[in-house]
């Protein structure tokens, strides 16, 4: 059993703005955030899509993310 919840890419995208994330550019749904001593992340969600469990494991893993965080 996965630890990590379904949650709307809104709130995602919201929890990796609180943990330092900053958007560097924006193309369309595609947006690049930076954050000092991370390579960049592409987070390529629309607002109101549903990411599930496996896809948070795989944001976390690039972004230091936890299920506390959200």
């Amino acid at each position: 059993m996965s630890h990590w919840p379904s949650v709307r890419a809104k709130v995602l995208l919201q929890a990796l703005l609180r943990l330092g994330w900053s958007v560097k550019r924006q193309s369309g749904s595609h947006r690049t955030l930076a954050r000092e001593g991370w390579p960049d992340y592409v987070f390529a969600f629309h607002d109101g899509e549903e990411v599930g469990p496996r896809m948070l494991a795989r944001v976390a893993k690039h972004t230091g993310l936890t299920p506390a965080d959200l």
